[in-house]
């Protein structure tokens, strides 16, 4: 599948050797279901974009809002690591291994679905709805035994710091615990750190060399909608790459040549900026 982005992006090129390509927020699928409003950055479901099918080994990021007392019924998985980060409210999770659990503002679950597993999400809250990212990866080695990990990363933890909360089995500090400290453990050659930016502040983020990798490096950046739905241009908390391109509430950037290279990620807005950044290898 194509991993190229769309030509009507912004393309930014920096002094060094990284180059930034804007995914807007409004460009993104969407889709209003009533009880779920969702935001696609790939094709998924109705959502259809031949120049957006995946990017490495990242094949979905959906940004979903499921209304009070609904959800997402028992369906199956397989072939797929798929995490959850809850961004606000409550998420209950049940699978066929038997995990039953309710995930809360923090929480990373992630399922290594493997030769197949069954689950659902639901928001068994009454009173508010639940925001949360879903994102699929596709493992680097067919026919895995299902497993089911959960791993808790506080604010403060994520304040003006990077966090990594997801990253490859094997690498050091990694455990294949259910539940425990460190990084949520996936089957695939991609990191995910998270940091929530206070205004005027930045966080810096080194990617690995050619060398220390097996193929080259390349990246995601994805600003969380956190200050509400919104169907229209980005707006909310801003955030600056590399002294260039300016991302506000939803939008995205894809970083290709990032191997060796610096990212410095500054909010220029004046509320906090929730953020993403995905390292893929390639």
């Amino acid at each position: 599948m194509s991993t190229s982005a769309v030509t009507s992006q912004t393309t930014r090129s920096l002094p060094s050797k990284l180059r930034l390509d804007l995914r807007p927020s409004n460009e993104r699928g969407n889709a209003d279901h009533g009880w779920l409003k969702t935001f696609h950055t790939f094709s998924f479901s109705s959502y259809w974009n031949s120049k957006f099918q995946q990017f490495g080994s990242l094949r979905v990021i959906n940004e979903d809002r499921v209304e009070k007392s609904k959800g997402f019924g028992t369906h199956p998985h397989s072939e797929m690591e798929i995490f959850s980060y809850i961004v606000a409210g409550e998420l209950e999770h049940k699978d066929s291994m038997g995990n039953l659990e309710i995930l809360k503002r923090g929480d990373v679950q992630m399922t290594s679905a493997g030769t197949g597993i069954s689950h659902s999400e639901y928001n068994r809250n009454d009173k508010e709805q639940v925001h949360f990212l879903q994102i699929w990866v596709q493992p680097h080695t067919s026919r895995l035994v299902p497993k089911y990990f959960n791993r808790h990363f506080t604010d403060a933890e994520k304040t003006d710091k990077l966090v990594t909360i997801v990253a490859p089995v094997g690498q050091d500090g990694v455990n294949e615990e259910r539940e425990g400290s460190g990084p949520t453990p996936i089957h695939s050659h991609i990191s995910l750190n998270a940091s929530i930016l206070t205004p005027g502040k930045s966080v810096t983020y080194t990617f690995p060399t050619a060398e220390k990798s097996i193929g080259g490096r390349k990246g995601y950046v994805h600003l969380i909608q956190t200050s509400g739905y919104n169907t229209g241009a980005a707006m909310g908390s801003k955030i600056r790459l590399n002294e260039g391109l300016e991302l506000a509430e939803g939008d995205g950037s894809f970083v290709y040549g990032a191997a060796g290279e610096e990212l410095k990620i500054e909010n220029v807005g004046s509320i906090n900026a929730e953020l993403l950044v995905f390292d893929i290898q390639e």
